[in-house]
């Protein structure tokens, strides 16, 4: 066991504070990890605000990249020093959807996620729970060796944690979820950093237009940069029609990257007779949709969702890092601030304005991790 730094929710709506905690010994199919950087997710603040429900005291963040520090006694393809970041979604291998190649959607994550002990504690011995049993806003954390990937030569923690989310969820959605087609056309709903890599997918799957929609004028001419083809505001009386204004009729594919009853709507409203529209934004619990049954039967829409790019993470992250190394995939431009672990706060209030993409966090260097300098 071991102590270090954390950023602790008490309090549901209130601040994360920064105090001390135990994190345990890596059980033998764990591994810890001296974090270096961690983006902050809209999913984070969900949890933070109470729009989704969570244990208290709790760590959130998932979003991240670090050093192996050490390793549990049965992990074999990972050693101290490894550059990795860590999925969301470990899984069995075992189960009929991993099988399917469908690991997100493992059948066995609460058996796989159990441990015998708490992995973080405060000092007098209250366990703190962790968001997605990640906990990620913690100077060290531990993770199941099977959900670590490792980050390929040039791939630095500072980009390589946005592969972990917001990129295997957006790139993913498109490829495995929704499954574009070359030369078709697609809406993006939200145009975040989920959007915006939702955004580069449907340009990397060779859509022949991509349209982007959302309320803020920033965000719509930063995702110019990430491929779109065409912009709206999200503020326009009738999408659907301004969309077939563009384009000549709906789009193939719609996505929704913002979580809400009324955007969930608009994403089916945009796409043709026949097309597929995909929500990918986390709606706030409780959340019910109200579509027009004509829609599916007499215009064959499809309404499907994507949740951590509906496939193999790991595959899918390393192979996301390959196209980074190559130019085709941009993610230094969707950072669009680092800033210090003590100003993470500052940094979700940042966020509720809508004008940043990826606000990523530095944690602090430790002397006992002489690799985090070269993670910068």
């Amino acid at each position: 066991m071991i102590t270090t730094r954390a950023a602790v929710l008490t309090k549901v709506g209130g601040p994360l504070h920064l105090t001390d905690i135990h994190v345990d010994d890596p059980e033998p199919h764990e591994v810890r990890i001296a974090v270096t950087h961690v983006g902050l997710c809209h999913s984070d603040l969900h949890y933070i605000t109470g729009t989704v429900a969570t244990e208290l005291p709790v760590v959130v963040g998932h979003e991240v990249a670090g050093i192996v520090e050490s390793v549990g006694s049965a992990v074999t393809d990972l050693r101290p020093g490894d550059h990795v970041t860590g999925a969301l979604t470990p899984a069995c291998g075992e189960c009929a959807n991993c099988n399917a190649a469908r690991s997100t959607q493992c059948q066995r994550l609460d058996e796989i996620r159990r441990r015998p002990r708490p992995a973080y504690s405060l000092p007098d011995g209250t366990p703190v729970a962790r968001l997605g049993d990640l906990g990620a806003f913690s100077e060290h954390m531990l993770l199941r060796a099977n959900a670590a990937v490792k980050l390929p030569d040039g791939v630095s923690t500072r980009v390589g944690c946005l592969l972990s989310c917001c990129v295997v969820t957006g790139v993913g959605a498109v490829f495995r979820g929704a499954r574009v087609r070359p030369g078709s056309t697609v809406a993006v709903i939200g145009c975040g950093g989920v959007g915006s890599a939702i955004i580069q997918g449907a340009r990397l799957a060779g859509a022949s237009a991509i349209v982007a929609i959302d309320l803020d004028e920033q965000r719509l001419r930063a995702a110019r940069g990430y491929g779109a083809t065409h912009t709206l505001n999200g503020a326009t009386d009738d999408l659907a029609a301004a969309v077939v204004a563009l384009l000549g009729d709906g789009v193939d594919y719609s996505f929704e990257a913002v979580g809400s009853a009324r955007t969930a709507a608009a994403a089916l409203d945009v796409v043709r007779p026949t097309g597929t529209a995909c929500l990918v934004g986390i709606a706030a619990a409780g959340t019910e949709l109200t579509l027009p049954a004509s829609d599916f039967f007499f215009s064959e829409k499809r309404l499907i969702g994507s949740y951590m790019g509906s496939g193999q993470a790991r595959e899918d992250i390393a192979q996301f890092a390959r196209l980074y190394q190559h130019g085709r995939l941009l993610l230094d431009e969707m950072v669009t601030e680092v800033i210090d672990f003590g100003r993470i706060n500052e940094g979700f209030e940042a966020m509720k304005s809508g004008e940043v993409t990826r606000i990523v966090v530095a944690m602090p260097i430790r002397s006992d991790n002489p690799t985090a300098e070269e993670a910068r």
